[in-house]
C-alpha cells in the first residue's frame, strides 16, 4: 500500500511526508468518513490538530477528499472518487449518517436528484445527507 500512496501523492504534487502517508492510508482503509478528531485518534503517531488541519485543506485542494456536513455542523471528510480533480469535485451523491454508530457512507450509486431552481438563481453546490439507522445497526 506503501507505493500507490507515494504514487497518489506524486501525481497530485504533494510532498511526501510521514504524516500524509499516514493520513492518506486512513482513509483507504476505512470505508467511511473520517472526522478530524477520529484521524487523531486513530493514527498511531502523534500528529498536532493543525499538522492533521493542514494535510486534509491539501487533500482538500487536490481533489483527494471532499467534505460531508453534519446535523451539528462539524465536518467529515470522505475520499473522492478518479473523477474528482484540483479544486473541481464530482461528489454528487447521496451521503449516509446512521443516527446510532455515527457511521457516514458515501452512497455512490445514488445521485442527488436533479433540482429546478427559480429563474435568476444559480447553485454552487448541492449536498444531501440522509440520516437514519445503517445495515449493522438495525
Amino acid at each position: 500500500m506503501e507505493a500507490q500512496i507515494d504514487t497518489i501523492l506524486k501525481s497530485n504534487h504533494l510532498s511526501v511526508t510521514g504524516g500524509r502517508r499516514k493520513i492518506l492510508e486512513l482513509f483507504l482503509s476505512n470505508p467511511g468518513a473520517l472526522s478530524h478528531s477520529d484521524i487523531e485518534k486513530k493514527t498511531e503517531e502523534k500528529f498536532d490538530r493543525v499538522t492533521v488541519y493542514r494535510t486534509l485543506q491539501a487533500f482538500l485542494e487536490k481533489g483527494l477528499i471532499h467534505t460531508i456536513p453534519t446535523a451539528d455542523n462539524s465536518i467529515r471528510y470522505a475520499l473522492c472518487k478518479d473523477n474528482c480533480s484540483a479544486g473541481h469535485h464530482q461528489d454528487n451523491h447521496v451521503h449516509f449518517i446512521c443516527s446510532q454508530c455515527g457511521s457516514t457512507l458515501c452512497l455512490d450509486e445514488t445521485t442527488i436528484p436533479s433540482i429546478r431552481l427559480p429563474k435568476g438563481f444559480v447553485a454552487a453546490r448541492v449536498e444531501m445527507v440522509v440520516n437514519g439507522v445503517c445495515k449493522n445497526c438495525k
